[in-house]
Parts: structure tokens; C-alpha cells; sequence
């Protein structure tokens, strides 16, 4: 014998399925991001010595648990969305790892009112944690294919917060000066001063310093309220080169 359902029963039946497995999905991503969290805390530990810490912001923990990775690397990368290591995104560049991610940001000290700028966006996730913590971010990628596919996928997660310009980072965004915190993507031979110029009193800053074949560290760069510029060095990385034509 056969049984034949109204159409429209089997219509409801199909939708729950394809809700249930969107629904299985957005769950084992969930679960992947709250894993790599716990890897980030291992990594702190280990790293405490030089962050002079050995835990984070819980802020920052939790921006990183809510922001879909898989959605900012390529297709072919998804596989590893959730692995603490950084992933190639295309035209020489990657994706950090989510641990750098979160002692970066971490190091910023970041209030919700502060206004951030970022320099080297690649994929976007760097400025989708970001843009969890704080009400605006502005986002400079001297690639111009890496900075429209971004803006796609920001756009796509809903991160309308985030404003988005391909340009030579190394030279800021004086238009939106001055800003209370900036962070900085790839690795400068020094500090570049227009971003001295372009950062608040009591405003932090964040980058990478060193050759692409030297080593590098990380330079909290710290102005006081009188203007003074002081740097600290945080812990020895590897980033690409801050490219552009300074």
C-alpha cells in the first residue's frame, strides 16, 4: 500500500529538517568556538610571563566565542575555521591566530564608547571582535579585492559597525582622527608616526615590529595625557609585513 501525504504536510516536514540541521550547524560551530576558547586560556597561561597576566578580558573571551570565524576565511579553509592558527586568505596574506586575536585586542583595553582603528584588515574577523566590544571601528586594507570580499562578509554577519576603506594603512585615517585606541595587523619596521599622531591622549596602540626574516614583537604603544609616547614589548610574533609605500 501507499501512504500519500498532502503536500503540504510534507512542505512542513522538510522545513523542520532543514531547520534542524541549520540548527545542528550553528551548534557544532558553537561548540568549536567555545573549544577554541578554552585553547586561548591555555595559551595565556603559557604566554603569562610576558603578558604580565594570566588571564584575559572576559570581554574579549566572549567576542571570540560569538564571532563566526568560518564565515572570514575561504571555503576551502572552513575546515580549520576553529583551529588556534593563523590561515591563508589569499594575495600573500592570513588570518591570525585566534590567540593573538584575543591578546591583542585584550591589550587594547577596549570601552565600548572608544572609537578603533585598525590597520590591515585581510579577512575581517580581527575587526568583527572588535566590533563586539566597542560601538565603531574603522578598518583600512591596502589589498583592494581583500577589502571588498571583507566588507561582503562583515556586511553578511551583520557587522554594520564596522567602516571599511582599502588605502596604505600606514599613513591612518586622519579624517576620522584621533582615536582612542589602534591596532595594527601586519609587521612595521618601526612605528609608524602618523599613527603616533593620530592616537588620543591616554589612547593605545598595538602592532608588530620587525623584518619579515627578523624577529618580531608585539609594542604596546602607550601616549599619557601630557602627549608622552611610551612603548612596552609584549611577546616575540610572526605577522606578515606591513606592506604599502612608506
Amino acid at each position: 500500500m501507499i501512504i500519500k501525504y498532502p503536500v503540504y504536510k510534507a512542505f512542513i516536514v522538510m522545513l523542520v529538517l532543514s531547520c534542524w540541521t541549520e540548527y545542528v550547524h550553528a551548534d557544532d560551530y558553537q561548540q568549536q568556538r567555545d573549544q577554541l576558547v578554552e585553547q586561548i586560556k591555555s595559551n595565556v597561561q603559557i604566554s603569562s610571563d610576558f603578558l604580565k597576566k594570566d588571564q584575559l578580558d572576559a570581554r574579549v573571551l566572549d567576542a571570540i566565542s560569538k564571532v563566526p570565524r568560518h564565515e572570514f576565511v575561504p571555503e576551502k579553509q572552513r575546515r580549520w575555521a576553529y583551529k588556534n592558527r593563523p590561515l591563508p586568505i589569499g594575495y600573500g596574506q592570513t588570518i591570525s591566530q585566534p590567540a593573538v586575536v584575543a591578546i591583542m585586542t585584550d591589550l587594547l583595553q577596549l570601552q565600548q564608547t572608544d572609537q578603533v582603528l585598525e590597520i590591515g584588515t585581510g579577512s575581517g574577523y580581527q575587526a568583527a571582535v572588535l566590533a563586539e566590544l566597542v560601538d565603531k571601528v574603522y578598518s583600512i586594507e591596502i589589498v583592494p579585492e581583500l577589502a571588498e570580499r571583507a566588507a561582503g562578509d562583515l556586511k553578511r554577519t551583520a557587522y554594520d559597525n564596522v567602516i571599511l576603506r582599502s588605502g596604505d594603512g600606514y599613513y591612518g585615517w586622519k579624517e576620522e582622527a584621533p582615536f582612542d585606541a589602534i591596532i595594527v595587523t601586519a609587521a612595521a619596521s618601526h612605528i609608524p608616526p602618523p599613527l603616533i599622531k593620530q592616537l588620543k591622549p591616554g589612547g593605545r596602540m598595538i602592532i608588530p615590529v620587525g623584518g619579515r626574516f627578523m624577529v618580531q614583537h608585539l609594542i604596546l604603544v602607550t601616549k599619557d595625557e601630557a602627549g608622552k609616547v611610551i612603548t612596552r614589548q609584549i611577546l616575540p610574533v610572526k605577522f606578515v609585513p606591513l606592506t604599502g609605500q612608506h
